[in-house]
């Protein structure tokens, strides 16, 4: 199933990025059978996630908060029910004795109460309610990157973690391989039995050095069934890698237009704002209608009576022990708030931006220089090897050799995971790492049509209404087949 959803701006860009991606996450090549790719992981990762899950749910909270705000333009009707017992005693006097009385009564009616005016203060905490579904839906995505971001590193980490252990193992057969020389040359005559301690204390060495590999490797497995939902079968390895940005400047510049975090941000400020007005507005006077229809039956005679009333009500503010100043004082102080986080967020993202950056190219050239290095260990330890088979070298520097060359190729695999994580961790620090924009096969989550049933705040015997059980249902049904 491809997303179901596109962003409609920057088409051009995006396109050719979701290409590279594509390419990147194996998605337009053939891979090994029956391999899982990281394609497969962000999936998992994306359709498991709890944390997804809970922040879902957190922008429904934010979604109902427009549909509160909503609701208070809308009429208020109650019904009521009073049962009222009276008791009533009198003293009697010198010829007449103590009198009692008791009365029940029943009162039942409906009320209504609508504003017809308030100076536009209910209007802006729509519109204030709005702007905070704005930033918790930007707030979703960051999480969204942040939990696909580290399905990569699981990912990655599994990879590296059994390269590791491939190499281990191959390091306990050289070593076994040299020891058992190492006998054969003392057996004859050609060395002495230091040379062959040597040989087993490093073999005894790589032995325990296998296992912390393997025990790596278990907990990498763990930590991927934590993110992806799923143990991992057998991995294709390392994948091509993403195109990234070409220098820091661009790769910021398009950061502070599009992450997820800024936008956010900017929409707490733009929230805040409006909810200064909308407490300025409160000061004002407010007009209100009400209504009220009710009847009267007493129990304990035939009598009763039916009331109806209606009122304008015009109220205006003037003295409330200061709350009306601190409200004001209380929400700037709000606003000025948010408007340091904005600015605390900007520098966050051009600095994350920037050490994403460096840590690729340093991810880079590093893996060039590895490369280097193992190509120089092997041509050394395979010249070094013949030459103790010849006596030129002693055990000792065919072990150390075969050391060097143990090193460098670790060091090569952890700095091929190096640059694929780096790649990966830029784009979510541009704001890029998403489903929608990875072109994952997910079936991508909506947050409009939840919004959409709920902003005109529909009763509870409403179509709507009715609708919104429908989706709560199957939102059940999915969690519960997870």
């Amino acid at each position: 199933m491809q997303a179901t959803r596109i962003s409609g701006p920057k088409s051009i860009v995006m396109a050719a990025l979701a290409a590279a991606l594509a390419a990147g996450l194996g998605l337009g090549a053939a891979t090994q059978s029956q391999a899982e790719n990281l394609a497969d992981a962000l999936v998992g990762a994306y359709n498991s996630s709890g944390l997804l899950e809970q922040n879902r749910a957190l922008l429904r909270v934010a979604d109902e908060g427009v549909a509160n705000s909503v609701s208070l333009l809308r009429p208020i009707i109650n019904w009521t029910t009073n049962i009222t017992r009276s008791f009533n005693q009198s003293p009697g006097s010198l010829f007449s004795p103590d009198t009692s009385t008791q009365r029940t009564s029943i009162n039942s009616g409906v009320t209504l109460d609508l504003l017809l005016y308030d100076g536009g203060a209910t209007k802006l905490g729509v519109q204030a309610s709005k702007e905070t579904v704005l930033a918790t839906r930007e707030t979703l995505v960051n999480v969204e990157q942040e939990v696909l971001l580290r399905a990569v590193a699981a990912y990655l980490n599994i990879v590296l973690q059994g390269e590791n252990v491939t190499l281990s193992l191959n390091n306990v057969r050289v070593l076994g391989e040299e020891l058992q020389a190492a006998q054969d040359r003392f057996d004859v005559g050609e060395v002495t039995r230091t040379d062959v301690a040597l040989a087993e204390s490093r073999l005894a060495a790589a032995r325990s050095n296998l296992a912390d590999a393997r025990g790596a490797l278990v907990n990498a497995k763990a930590e991927y069934t934590n993110i992806v939902g799923h143990a991992p079968g057998v991995l294709a390895g390392q994948p091509a890698l993403p195109q990234t940005a070409a220098s820091i400047a661009a790769a910021q510049a398009f950061a502070r237009r599009h992450h997820p975090l800024i936008l956010s941000a900017q929409h707490s400020v733009a929230a805040a704002e409006l909810t200064i007005l909308q407490t300025s507005k409160s000061l004002g006077p407010t007009v209100s209608f009400g209504v009220s229809v009710g009847v009267t039956e007493n129990y304990n005679s035939p009598s009763f009576s039916r009331d109806a009333n209606a009122a304008l009500i015009f109220r205006q503010p003037i003295y409330q022990g200061g709350r009306l100043a601190s409200n004001i004082r209380r929400v700037m102080a709000a606003r000025d708030g948010e408007r340091a986080n904005l600015l605390t967020v900007q520098r966050n993202v051009a600095q994350d931006v920037n050490d994403a950056f460096v840590r690729l190219q340093v991810a880079r050239a590093s893996l060039v220089a590895s490369n280097e290095r193992v190509r120089a260990a092997r041509v050394a330890f395979d010249g070094v090897r013949e030459e103790a088979t010849l006596g030129a070298r002693t055990t000792l520097d065919v072990l150390t050799a075969e050391q060097e060359l143990l090193n460098a190729e670790t060091a090569r695999i952890s700095d091929l995971a190096e640059r694929s994580i780096s790649s990966y961790e830029l784009l979510a620090r541009q704001g890029l790492l998403t489903a929608e924009r990875l072109h994952l096969a997910v079936q991508i989550y909506d947050p409009t049509i939840y919004y959409n049933l709920v902003k005109d705040s529909p009763a509870q015997i409403s179509r709507q209404s009715r609708a919104l059980n429908r989706v709560f249902e199957a939102m059940g049904k999915r969690r519960a087949n997870q």
